[in-house]
C-alpha cells in the first residue's frame, strides 16, 4: 500500500531539510504520544545508519519497531525503513528548491507485508484506503504549515 503527497512550502530548501531531519523533535513527538523510543546508533551527526528501536500501542496491542536511515543527501533526500511486526514501512522524503524561499516537499510511504498476518492487516487497511489517504495528506499538509509558521511566513502551503 502506498501513500504520496506533495506540498509547496514558503521556506528555503535548507530550512525545510532542517525540519525534515530534526529527528530529536520526532523522538519527542513519539514520546508525547505514548511510544517508547531509543536511539541505538553511536553516530555523532545525522546521516545514513542512524537507528532507533521502540514500542508503540496500536489498537490496544503493543508493537515493537526498528527504524533505520538508509539515505541522507542534504538538502534533498531522506529515506528510512521502519520494521514492525511483519510490515516494512519505507519512507522517502524529497525536497526540490522551487526558488530561494520556496521548496516542494514530496513524501512517499510504502507499506509491505512480510508475513501472512501482516498481509491480512494491510488488506483490511486497503478497505479504508480513501480515509487513510485523506488523513496522510492532512498530516503532510500540517507539517508543511508548521514549517512555514516556524520560519515566519504566513502564507498557507499549496498542494500540487
Amino acid at each position: 500500500m502506498q501513500f504520496t503527497n506533495n506540498e509547496d512550502i514558503e521556506a528555503s530548501i535548507e530550512q525545510t531539510f532542517g525540519a525534515v531531519s530534526d529527528f530529536e523533535n520526532f523522538e519527542r513527538l513519539a514520546l508525547r504520544r505514548g511510544a517508547e523510543i531509543q536511539r541505538t546508533d553511536d553516530l555523532r551527526c545525522h546521516g545514513v545508519g542512524m537507528t532507533w528501536k521502540g514500542m508503540f500501542d496500536l489498537r490496544g496491542t503493543e508493537r515493537a519497531f526498528k527504524a533505520t536511515i538508509l539515505e541522507f543527501d542534504e538538502p534533498h533526500v531522506v529515506c528510512g525503513l521502519v520494521d514492525t511486526d511483519g510490515v516494512d514501512v519505507e519512507l522517502e522524503i524529497n525536497l526540490i528548491a522551487l526558488s530561494p524561499n520556496r521548496t516542494r516537499l514530496k513524501v512517499d510511504v510504502n507499506l509491505k507485508s512480510r508475513t501472512l498476518s501482516a498481509r491480512l492487516i494491510l488488506q483490511s487497511a486497503r478497505l479504508a484506503k480513501n480515509n487513510l489517504n485523506r488523513r496522510f495528506k492532512q498530516k503532510v499538509q500540517n507539517f508543511a504549515q508548521d514549517i512555514e509558521k516556524y520560519y515566519g511566513t504566513s502564507r498557507a502551503s499549496h498542494q500540487r
